[in-house]
Parts: C-alpha cells; structure tokens; sequence
C-alpha cells in the first residue's frame, strides 16, 4: 500500500552571533540574529566525558535574539550510525533551519562507539532536560521542546520518545524531576526496528556483536510506541540503500495502531543520509512540508 504513493499522511560556553536565512515563507521570518552558546553536559569530572579527546558530550544552542520568551525548540540528533556524527548537515544545517522559524534550536553531540548503551541514550535524555530545566534562560517554553533524529539519530530519538524513562544515569541531577519526553518527534529517513530491517552497524555500535534477543527487543521501537508517544513526522525514500524504508512503515503503523498523530512522507527517489537535501529537487520540499506540519506549534 505504501509504495504507491510518493507522500502519504497517517493520523490524523563560548558565544558567537550569526545571520540565518529563512527557509520559511513568511516575510516576518526572513531572517533572526542568532546567538550560538556551548553547553556541556556532563561536569568536568564525569566518567560520562567520552573516551575520545575533544569530543565530550553537549549540546551547541542556537537562540534567536530577541524578546521572545516562549519559543519552541527543537533538540537535533545526527545521525552516523552510532560510530560518527553527520553533525553538519544532519545537524548544524538544520539547527540554523529551525532558528529561522524564529525557534530555539540545539545539536547534540551525543557518544558514540566504542562507547555502547546506555551512553548515547544517557547523553539524549540528559540534552533534554537540560533544554526543559533551563527553558526560562534559553526562552523556550517547556511543554514545546522537540526531538530530531536522522538515521542512527532518528533510532536514538525514536527510543526517548518511545521509552524516556529507559535509563536514568546516576550522574544525572535532573532525572527525578524533569521529563525527556519530547513534545514532538521529527524521523528522517530513521532506524527504528532492531529486527528483520534494521541496520546492522548500528545494532553493532550500539549493542556489541552478540546481543540478546531481548536487548534487540527493547531497542526495536515500533513495539514501545502508546498512547504516550508524542505526534511523530517521518520522511524516507523507497530506494534507501542503507536503511530499509520498512523501518518508517513500521513506526507508522505502530502510531496508528496506538492513535498517536503521525505524517510519514515517502519519496520515491533518494540516497541515505541527504540532511536537507538540497542538492535533491524531488525531495528538498520535505522541510516545507515539515514546517507545515509544525503549523502554528512553533509560533513565537
């Protein structure tokens, strides 16, 4: 049924300024200065700081300027497969997207392999409350903070917004007190399930090489989406070489089954890994498309 159709709509701390160019249509958002703030998300001498030099877990915050006090906000996961991070353009390109909506917006630098679980989750759930803990400062408003993930990174925030309560590290002050749930979840071209579909280097990166048939259960996510699932967007394309675009049906279907909102927009045409695809006229439309959906959500 899927593949017959291209789209398809289901259910209903160093500072910098920058200029980000609308990508929207509206002329009151052409443009923001945005400040660009580093937040690190663990302490100086936490056993959570990676094992790789220079690349310790956080979150780079771009903020509009301006008087806004309840922005939404939009954490952005890249993807990479649980071994690197595509933080460029499954990252920092949709970050300054997102900022010229006049939203907040942060990317994750989260810990990848050798690090296993519950690294990358215990970095994701920790950028998420510290994005709700710190919404007064930053402008945001609590009850609209979002999640994105692409590939890998779409199979890290599929797991928080499906299980937010998975793994609670006991380095993490906030775990008690405030929530990781996303309030919405933004899917391109994801891993979700662990199963017959799945991507296997990131089942590797994540898990080790002989996982457990219920570790590949609890990470295959269309089975943990409820009635608690916040609304969910996906984007694929039906020729993906590298994630098969069953993963998207599959979290699809399991929002119906459980009456969550959700869009799933399949494009006939498109390698893995395209961010914003902007060098893709058939499928570069998709950020339009997604900030329809957002609609009046993402209002200042």
């Amino acid at each position: 049924m899927f593949l017959k159709t291209s789209s398809l709509s289901l259910g209903v701390l160093t500072t910098t300024s920058l200029t980000a160019l609308a990508q929207t249509p509206t002329e009151k958002e052409s443009i923001y200065e945005v400040e660009e703030t580093r937040i690190n998300l663990w302490s100086d001498q936490s056993r959570n700081n990676g094992l790789e030099a220079g690349k310790r877990p956080n979150i780079v915050i771009y903020k509009p300027k301006g008087t806004a006090t309840k922005r939404a906000a939009m954490l952005v996961c890249p993807g990479g497969g649980y071994g690197m991070l595509a933080s460029d353009h499954e990252g920092v390109q949709l970050a300054r997207f997102f900022a010229s909506m006049g939203m907040v917006a942060a990317v994750l630098t989260y810990r990848v392999a050798p690090n296993k679980f519950p690294a990358p989750y215990a970095d994701g759930v920790r950028a998420m409350r510290i994005l709700r803990s710190k919404a007064a400062a930053f402008g945001v408003d609590p009850q609209r903070i979002g999640l994105m993930g692409f590939s890998a990174g779409g199979h890290l925030a599929s797991t928080i917004a499906t299980q937010p309560e998975l793994y609670k590290d006991p380095e993490d002050d906030l775990a008690a007190t405030v929530s990781a749930r996303p309030d919405r979840v933004i899917l391109g071209y994801p891993v979700i399930t662990f199963g017959e579909y799945t991507h296997a280097g990131s089942v590797k990166n994540l898990l080790g090489d002989n996982p457990t048939a219920a570790q590949l259960k609890q990470f295959s996510n269309e089975l943990h989406v409820s009635r608690q699932t916040p609304p969910a967007f996906i984007f694929h394309t039906a020729d993906d070489g590298a994630v098969p675009v069953q993963n998207a049906f599959l979290f699809a279907e399991a929002c119906v089954k459980h009456k969550v909102p959700v869009a799933l927009h399949v494009y006939p045409r498109g390698k893995h890994g395209v961010g914003m695809a902007l060098d893709n006229p058939e499928l570069r439309d998709w950020t339009t498309v997604l900030t329809g959906w957002l609609g009046d959500w993402r209002s200042v």
